[in-house]
């Protein structure tokens, strides 16, 4: 790979408000920074075309885009899934993927899920509608049930989930964990009792979703697994929105499959979505809460992503290696 000295970096699309940060670590090094909102692989060949490396938060990277991509030698996600860039199709064109490190934000989405779920757990927001109407009444928010001795379902069990799994210690809850890609023992290791996917839909009191978003896991939640939990269970997803079958999740909730939701994304994910509308029926239900794909948000990790993505550009376009790389290239 030839190494530049010169070019556009281009911010495909962002929602921070400015590119300040990123601009202040680009142009030093010699190269101008461009920002765009691209929502299509349309928009982001109009935009990119000739730029030599590019910033991405939602837009997609996928094959029609790279293709376009003429100068391109890195593609740096403000994240840590790469499910919206094709990285097999870079790494053929000799684009290096980077991401961001998987615990830049494990403090913030673990400080999330648990908001959740002790917001549905203590039936806050029906007590919260209730005095707002002028019921004074522990009545509203029946039934609720204690906490100690419940079960927390854990769906994978990296450091997000073993965040989770420490806060939620403190409640005396008993912590289960399924992740296929990790030995059993090391579950134990670290806390959790080890059980299959069935036990834990049928065991969990609490089931946390903390597992990427892959062809395996799109759609993993459906009528199937809903109808096997228990019908006082809260579902709380951390992860993505796809996980998730929307329609089967709202006849759940609807019809007393489960008895609450708390959720970070939904399966449309609006972030993705040129002028959305809240058009899901998820939103008329009084048991589900519903948070803006916001679980990794605090001032300190944005600027950490931020800082970190237009790092990783700087130090590919400069002959160095990123630090922290998705896809690896030959020498």
């Amino acid at each position: 790979m030839s190494m530049e000295r010169t070019g556009q970096v281009v911010v495909l699309d962002y929602d921070f408000g400015d590119v300040d940060i990123e601009r202040s670590l680009v142009e030093p090094a010699g190269f101008e920074l461009v920002a765009a909102q691209c929502k299509t692989e349309e928009d982001v060949v109009a935009v990119a075309r000739d730029a030599v490396g590019v910033l991405t938060q939602y837009a997609e990277v996928k094959g029609r885009a790279i293709s376009g991509l003429r100068r391109c030698q890195v593609i740096a996600r403000y994240g840590t899934g790469v499910d919206t860039v094709d990285v097999a199709a870079a790494t053929r064109r000799g684009i290096r993927v980077t991401n961001a490190p998987n615990d830049w934000c494990a403090d913030e989405v673990a400080d999330h899920a648990v908001a959740l779920l002790l917001t549905l757990a203590r039936k806050l927001p029906a007590y919260d509608r209730a005095t707002r109407g002028g019921s004074w009444s522990w009545q509203d928010g029946r039934p609720i049930h204690r906490m100690r001795g419940a079960t927390l379902g854990l769906l994978s069990f990296g450091a997000i989930a073993r965040n989770v799994a420490a806060r939620m210690a403190g409640f005396g809850v008993r912590v289960t964990a399924h992740d296929p890609f990790l030995d059993t023992d090391e579950i134990r290791a670290a806390g959790a009792d080890p059980v299959s996917f069935d036990e834990l839909l049928e065991r969990s009191d609490y089931l946390v979703i903390q597992a990427p978003l892959t062809q395996g896991t799109r759609g993993l939640f459906g009528e199937r697994e809903l109808r096997r939990m228990k019908p006082t269970a809260i579902l709380v997803n951390t992860a993505r929105g796809p996980i998730i079958d929307d329609g089967a999740l709202y006849r759940a909730l609807e019809e007393g499959w489960i008895a609450g939701a708390g959720l970070d994304d939904l399966a449309e994910e609006p972030a993705k979505r040129r002028d959305w509308r809240p058009t899901s029926p998820l939103f008329s239900l009084e048991n589900v809460v519903i948070s803006p794909h916001a679980a990794y948000y605090s001032e300190e990790s944005i600027e950490f992503v931020r800082r970190f993505a237009a790092s990783e550009v700087v130090r590919v376009l400069s002959g160095q290696e990123p630090m922290s790389p998705v896809n690896l290239m030959a020498a």
